[in-house]
């Protein structure tokens, strides 16, 4: 695991901290003709080899090269301005699953898969994180939609979807202070929402937006809170 934990480091330190933006914007624009391109696969190539500190590794470093170059090729051709986030994403996700491959092939891992299957813990916290995230999402929905369509008469404009990914992340965070039983994280979470909505409540002056937001907010953190607490007494009882 540790040989794993390595590769991923010197992805990271290539992709992110030895790749300047200048990089990025020529590879952007030249693409594969950018010379940029090319320094950043080798940059790959050696950190690999530095990170195992065995030359030995030299076709596992030459083909994470490949398969760098080609996936991030691949992005360069196939976004554009309004799915560069997207690319991000699919692009991370591609380098470390080339990453993982590699490791398998190479080192043969002993993964017992039958042990994570049928281990209660994982599938706890599978329901648990679904439940923060998808299925929480859907209740918050329908249990809001009366105070929602009350203020469907405003002008104001948002962000697309900003609310529901909001709401996710502020569960996840919370489950996770929960579960590490850093309650105080989930007041220090509570006043930095506080201080961003502070503004935008006191120049609205609607009250019915600033009731509806507490009741969101209370609702999103008291789920959280309640699912978190459950996993913790399920786990003790495994």
């Amino acid at each position: 695991m540790i040989l794993l934990i390595k590769l991923i480091v010197a992805h990271f330190i290539g992709d992110f901290l030895l790749q300047p933006k200048s990089w990025v914007e020529k590879k952007e624009i030249h693409k594969a003709k950018s010379f940029k391109l090319y320094i950043h696969i080798l940059i790959h190539g050696f950190l690999v080899l530095l990170v195992l500190w065995d030359f030995n590794y030299w076709l596992l470093a030459l083909l994470l090269m490949i398969s760098h170059g080609i996936i991030d090729t691949i992005k360069l051709y196939a976004q554009q301005e309004k799915n560069k986030s997207l690319w991000f994403l699919i692009d991370q996700a591609l380098h470390i699953i080339s990453i993982l491959v590699m490791w398998g092939l190479f080192f043969k891992p002993k993964i017992n898969l039958n042990a994570l299957v049928e281990d209660t813990e994982i599938w706890i916290y599978a329901a648990a994180i679904l439940f923060i995230t998808v299925v929480s999402d859907i209740v918050m929905m329908v249990l809001m939609s009366t105070w929602s369509k009350a203020l469907n008469d405003s002008n104001e404009e948002s962000l697309n979807n900003a609310g529901k990914y909001i709401g996710m992340l502020e569960r996840i965070f919370v489950f996770t202070f929960v579960v590490t039983g850093n309650w105080e994280g989930i007041g220090f979470l509570l006043a930095a929402k506080s201080v961003f909505r502070f503004g935008d409540l006191k120049e609205s002056k609607d009250r019915k937006l600033t009731e509806y937001i507490l009741i969101g907010t209370l609702l999103s953190f008291g789920m959280a809170i309640a699912v978190g607490m459950l996993v913790l007494k399920l786990i003790e009882h495994v």
